[in-house]
């Protein structure tokens, strides 16, 4: 894979992801089947198959405003977040940023990689001239809601019929944060 590296600890790093090789990919798909089995998939309820999901994530890496960072920790791929940025015809929000598909799998969590990609979101959104980043998350994603509001994301507004899941409507909350 070839990237832009903002942590170089032996067991532990973020990277820009530029492109993605087979052992990446395979790697970043076993990091979503198991983010999505846990309740956290981006819009995913149950996981998809394997070649949709190599489709998406080889698909992001042909977007130009599509900035995908992935979490290492050991060497093997075990998060993503991924930074959206406005259309160029936007020029009222071209200093907007939108953080999305925010993930670390089960086995990772708990070691900081989530705290370190919403760092280098960050980081790279303020290198780039970005002024702002925007989210949205489930109701339920506690542990993700917690992460973002001790980072000073401030909470907006809640969307009653945000997502629809197991025949019930979850809210979705809207986050903000100005960069410094």
């Amino acid at each position: 894979m070839q990237s832009k590296s903002f942590d170089a600890s032996a067991s532990k790093s973020i990277a820009l992801a530029e492109s993605l090789n087979e052992g990446d990919l395979q790697d970043l798909c076993d990091a979503t089947v198991d983010a999505i089995e846990a309740g956290g998939g981006f819009g995913w309820l149950s996981p998809p198959p394997r070649d949709t999901l190599e489709r998406y994530w080889q698909g992001l890496m042909l977007i130009p405003d599509r900035r995908v960072f992935v979490a290492r920790l050991d060497g093997l791929i075990a998060g993503s977040i991924q930074l959206h940025l406005n259309p160029r015809n936007n020029e009222a929000q071209a200093v907007l940023g939108r953080v999305t598909t925010a993930f670390v799998a089960t086995w990772a969590r708990g070691k900081g990689l989530g705290h370190m990609l919403i760092d280098a979101v960050e980081a790279d959104a303020q290198l780039i001239g970005l002024r702002a980043l925007t989210l949205d998350l489930r109701e339920t994603q506690t542990n993700a809601i917690r992460t973002y509001e001790s980072l000073g994301y401030t909470r907006w507004g809640t969307q009653p019929q945000y997502a629809f899941v197991d025949g019930a409507w979850i809210a979705g909350h809207h986050y903000a944060k100005e960069l410094s």
